[in-house]
C-alpha cells in the first residue's frame, strides 16, 4: 500500500498510509528551549509540545503592505477567467513571486477554527506550504502537519492573529477519497464496505473534541488514521459481522517504562447479541514521530 508522498521531498502528494517517516532536519528537545511566554492561553498544554495535527492550511496576508504588493503582482499577471483561489495559486506558484510566499502568514485550521501559525524548520520547506495551496479546494481535503508547538505569535507577525507557532518538520496533503481507495480490501467484508467504514473512522477522529494534535492521545489517533490501514480493515470486517464501533479509547500503557507509550483500544459491539470485542494497538509517543510497537491485536480487560 502506498502512502502519501512527503512534501519535504516533493511538491505534490496524494493520500494514503505508510510506516513512520524520518524527519529531514535535526529535531529540537522541547524541554531545552527557554521561553517565558510560551503556552500563553493554553494552560492545559506544556510550553512546548510535539504536534501531529489534521486540518487545513490557509495563507493570510500579514499586513496591508503585503496585500497591496500581491495586488500589484496580480495586476501584472494574466489571470483572466481564473477564480480568486486559482489566481492566488497561479501567482504564488510562479518562481518570480517566491518572495511573496515567504512573506505570507500560513494558518493551520482545525474544524474551521484558526489553531496554529506554521513556520518551516527549513527555509526550503516553503515548497511544502505552496503545494498545500490547492487551486480548487474541496471539503474532503486534509493537510497533516508534524512539528513542534512553541510560543504564541506576537501581534505583528500575522496581522494581530495571536496563535501558537508550530515549526513543522513534515507536511503533506491528501483527500479523503484517495485515502479510502488506498486501503486494502478486507477479507470478510465486501469491498464496498471498506469505503464507508474508513470514512466513518476518519470522521470520528477528526471530530474528537479539542483534537488539535498537541496531546499524546490526539497525536496517537491522528497517526493511526493516516498511517495504519489495519484499523480501517478491522472496522470494515466488524461491520460485515453486524457489529458497531462503540468506543475508541487511548490509555497510558503500563509497559512504557521510561518512554511514553499508549494503547489505543477499539470496541466493537454486536448489534444482535450485544457482545463486545476489543482490539488494540500500542504506540510509542515519546518523540516527534510516533511509531507502532504492537500491531492490532485482541484486547482483554485487566
Amino acid at each position: 500500500m502506498e502512502g502519501p508522498e512527503e512534501k519535504n521531498e516533493s511538491a505534490n502528494s496524494s493520500g494514503g498510509m505508510t510506516g513512520a517517516v524520518a524527519p529531514t532536519s535535526s529535531r529540537e528537545n522541547p524541554s531545552s528551549t527557554p521561553c517565558p511566554t510560551c503556552g500563553a492561553g493554553s494552560p492545559s498544554l506544556p510550553p512546548f509540545s510535539y504536534v501531529y495535527a489534521l486540518g487545513r492550511i490557509e495563507p493570510r496576508f500579514p499586513s496591508p503592505g503585503i496585500e497591496k504588493e500581491f495586488a500589484q503582482v496580480v495586476g501584472r499577471s494574466d489571470t483572466t477567467g481564473l477564480t480568486d483561489r486559482q489566481t492566488l495559486h497561479t501567482v504564488l506558484s510562479n518562481g518570480e513571486n517566491r518572495y511573496l510566499a515567504r512573506q505570507l502568514c500560513w494558518v493551520f485550521t482545525v474544524e474551521g477554527m484558526d489553531t496554529y501559525i506554521l513556520t518551516p524548520r527549513d527555509s526550503l520547506d516553503i515548497d511544502a506550504l505552496l503545494a498545500s495551496l490547492r487551486p480548487a479546494p474541496r471539503p474532503t481535503d486534509v493537510d497533516v502537519v508534524i512539528g513542534l508547538r512553541g510560543p504564541i505569535a506576537p501581534p505583528d507577525m500575522c496581522n494581530g492573529l495571536m496563535l501558537p507557532i508550530v515549526r513543522f518538520d513534515q507536511l503533506y496533503s491528501f483527500d479523503i477519497d484517495s485515502l479510502i481507495k488506498s486501503i486494502p480490501r478486507p477479507t470478510t467484508a465486501g469491498a464496498k464496505d471498506a469505503g464507508p467504514a474508513a470514512d466513518e473512522v476518519f470522521q470520528r477522529v477528526m471530530h474528537v473534541t479539542g483534537n488539535t494534535g498537541a496531546t499524546d492521545e490526539h497525536r496517537a489517533l491522528n497517526y493511526l488514521v493516516v498511517r495504519y490501514p489495519a484499523l480501517y480493515a478491522k472496522t470494515a470486517e466488524q461491520f460485515g459481522q453486524n457489529s458497531s464501533l462503540t468506543a475508541v479509547e487511548v490509555r497510558p500503557s503500563p509497559l512504557g517504562g521510561a518512554r511514553k507509550v499508549v494503547e489505543v483500544i477499539c470496541s466493537y459491539t454486536n448489534r444482535v447479541t450485544d457482545v463486545t470485542e476489543k482490539f488494540f494497538v500500542r504506540l510509542d509517543m515519546t518523540e516527534e514521530f510516533p511509531f507502532l510497537i504492537t500491531k492490532l491485536s485482541p484486547y482483554f480487560d485487566r
